[in-house]
């Protein structure tokens, strides 16, 4: 490679990009360059002779995969070389090999509320009551068997319990629904290309052939059937390049599993492992009470953040009075840098959940602040986006009942739900998709003529629509907005409808981009990219607007000056890592993510008291503060600042001791694993574990209502049973 370009690699990062063949770890802790290196190495793969389209290098969200592209033709290395997600090249083989995967290649992607519609109707075909049996509960057990390539026929060998076996039938008549439908939902995507290249050998070494180098960024946020996958391809070769942090793994939730990098030297036995420790974005404050906080963990492998910015930079923590005092804090930290000349772009505010925002956003607005929300899926889930997109679905897979049956009749076209329910017996009494039964109209017994017109004025526009499906999407879109009488009925609904226009503009202006950008653009591939969009994907860094999102979001960003709200037990922590330390660690390892999203400045906060499902409530310092060492920490607010509400606990309102590191674990501890206590409300439980921080000190108890409480001890009054 270039002489020129390695220069600039530091002896590890050069050492990462010159490796050639067999597999290879990079540890790469955050703010280490993880993806120069990526993409240097891309091109030295093919400066060395490698041809491009031999290499795909895989990434876990859209955004990340573009700035990869981006990085790469700017090193003249990207012609030909495959970068995208995991999702976008599952959906790229699905479509190629769609006979062998079992599925027709014009297949929708279902979204969550597709999805929703789906195991409600699976539910309901088994005979089984929602309410028991929770559809967000049933989705989320068979995410979960997905992700472990679990498929129903298999599942029912481990069903023993009530549940269990009622799951195995959902799940199967889960899967028909789809199959009907010619859907897929985003775990089908990882699933069937897994299994495909495991059961198909034919198809597995077209695939390894094809990419001889595999590279895959994020491998901490892998789940098992994305192993599986990557291990399928490279086992061939055995030129798997895997690049992550096991610190900066935060995933568990939705499936990603750390001992897939924990393990990778096993896996690999002659792998090299490089570590990237120096780190260019953060200053040294930052890193030192990062590297603090991540030592607690013991599923990692040990590296330092070596700090290599010279300017001195802060970390604070700031206790509030509660989450109104906390927000306006933030609000005016925020509206005196930005007098001080610093971009809003270059300011965030993380939280741990989506609710916390609203106090942050009337503190914004208070203080004339210009923001942006980060949760981008919300765009797509607007009734009126949907409406749009539900059109073109159809076109694209005739089959998509469920989009399908969003149109028929939207806008009102006199197509009601009784016909609706003739045409479906219909159809399923001929065993024929709902489209082919819309144009047999005629056929359908019971129909007047008239509804019967209806049905197949709307078929002609719809087969109208599809001879104009090939090219360009805006176009398109444009056509459907006005001809389905859409435009129309918002314009006529006045003042109430004008959202929903500028809603639909907005949407078409993203078509139009799409289209500028994209060298044989297609309604298959734009509906594709729409369907993997995540929240990462909507952060928009052109603004002036200070960023707000959840510490999830912030994965892969970065900025000037970060601020990470709501420091408190059972929220940083979450409350579901009551019982698991695993869990426990994943929570440490989501504050150490947030952390080194800081450049500059850090500012850290907590609220004494916080308002929890409508109750005003006495708060518990997150342990994590603790474990950042003592001297961040700022004793909390005196009895007269804090907020005059009748609602809080009856308590007296003590000074807590200042914050300070945990004591030696050799002082006894007043209360131990298994011991019976009461409670005046809660009655009686076992003491789970206590976390000894003097006057704030923490007991969680398991009480006999089935009830897990983590208690402030000197607020708990607990007789020992």
């Amino acid at each position: 490679m270039d002489e020129s370009l390695l220069k600039q690699l530091t002896p590890s990062q050069r050492q990462a990009v010159c490796h050639r063949e067999g597999p290879l770890l990079v540890l790469a802790g955050p703010g280490s360059g993880k993806t120069r290196v990526i993409t240097y190495r891309i091109a030295c793969l093919i400066e060395t002779g490698v041809k491009p389209h031999n290499i795909c290098a895989i990434t876990f969200t859209n955004k990340a995969a573009e700035e990869m592209r981006q990085r790469a033709v700017s090193l003249g290395a990207s012609g030909g070389a495959y970068i995208s997600t995991f999702h976008s090249l599952c959906v790229r083989v699905l479509r190629r090999y769609a006979d062998a995967a079992g599925i027709g290649p014009n297949f929708s992607i279902y979204d969550d509320a597709d999805q929703t519609r789906c195991i409600k109707q699976a539910i309901s075909d088994c005979n089984l009551d929602s309410t028991a049996f929770a559809p967000n509960r049933m989705l989320e057990a068979i995410s979960t068997l997905k992700n472990k390539l679990v498929d129903p026929e298999a599942f029912k060998e481990q069903a023993v319990d009530y549940f269990s076996q009622a799951l195995v039938k959902v799940y199967a008549r889960y899967q028909k629904i789809l199959a009907e439908r010619n859907g897929v939902d985003f775990d089908d995507l990882l699933m069937k290309v897994a299994l495909l290249l495991e059961n198909n050998s034919t198809v597995c070494t077209e695939m390894a052939d094809r990419f001889r180098y595999l590279l895959i960024d994020e491998y901490q946020d892998t789940n098992h059937a994305q192993y599986r996958l990557a291990k399928a391809i490279a086992v061939h070769h055995r030129n798997l390049c895997a690049t992550g942090d096991p610190d900066q793994s935060i995933y568990r939730w939705r499936g990603a599993d750390i001992r897939n990098i924990l393990a990778f030297e096993k896996d690999w036995p002659e792998a090299v492992t490089i570590r990237l420790e120096e780190n260019f974005r953060s200053t040294a404050p930052i890193l030192r009470a990062a590297d603090k906080l991540i030592a607690y963990n013991r599923n990692r492998k040990a590296k330092s953040l070596i700090p290599t910015r010279t300017h001195q930079g802060k970390i604070s923590v700031q206790c509030y009075a509660d989450e109104a005092a906390e927000a306006d804090g933030v609000g005016r930290e925020v509206r005196s840098l930005l007098a001080s000349g610093v971009s809003g772009r270059d300011i965030a505010v993380f939280y741990r959940i989506n609710s916390m925002s609203r106090a942050l956003e009337e503190a914004f607005i208070r203080h004339r602040t210009p923001y942006q929300v980060v949760r981008g899926v919300e765009f797509y889930c607007r009734k009126e986006i949907r409406d749009v997109l539900a059109y073109l679905k159809v076109l694209v897979n005739p089959a998509d009942e469920i989009a399908l049956l969003r149109i028929v009749n939207t806008p009102t076209r006199g197509i009601g739900k009784v016909t609706i329910e003739k045409v479906q017996e219909y159809a399923a009494a001929n065993s024929m998709p709902l489209f082919d039964a819309l144009r047999n109209a005629d056929g359908v017994a019971g129909l007047g003529d008239s509804v019967k017109t209806k049905l197949q004025g709307f078929v002609r526009m719809m087969e109208a629509f599809a001879v104009q499906a090939n090219g360009k999407v805006a176009p398109l879109m444009e056509k459907v907005f006005s001809a389905t009488g859409l435009e129309a009925s918002f314009k006529a609904a006045g003042v109430e409808g004008q959202g929903s226009l500028e809603n639909i503009e907005e949407l078409i202006s993203t078509a139009a981009v799409y289209d500028n950008q994209t060298e044989t653009p297609s309604l298959v591939d734009y509906l594709q990219q729409i369907a993997l969009f995540s929240d990462a994907d909507a952060y928009d860094a052109a603004g002036e607007k200070v960023a707000l999102m959840t510490l999830h979001a912030a994965k892969g960003l970065e900025f000037e000056h970060a601020f990470i709200i709501g420091l408190e037990h059972g929220i940083l922590p979450h409350e579901r890592s009551n019982n698991s330390p695993d869990e426990l660690e994943e929570e440490r390892r989501l504050f150490f993510v947030g952390m080194t999203r800081a450049k500059t400045n850090l500012y850290i906060s907590y609220a004494q008291y916080r308002t929890v499902r409508g109750q005003f409530l006495r708060t518990i310092p997150s342990q994590f503060l603790y474990e950042l060492g003592p001297s961040l920490m700022q004793e909390p607010l005196e009895h007269d600042e804090r907020p005059a509400v009748s609602s809080r606990p009856p308590e007296p309102v003590r000074r807590s001791a200042p914050l300070q590191q945990p004591p030696s674990e050799s002082k006894p501890a007043p209360y131990s694993p298994g011991q019976l206590v009461r409670h005046k409300t809660f009655g009686l439980g076992h003491v789970k574990k206590f976390v000894d921080m003097g006057a704030n000190s923490v007991v969680t108890i398991t009480f006999n209502s089935g009830q897990t409480k983590s208690l402030l001890l000197q607020y708990a009054d607990l007789t020992k049973v």
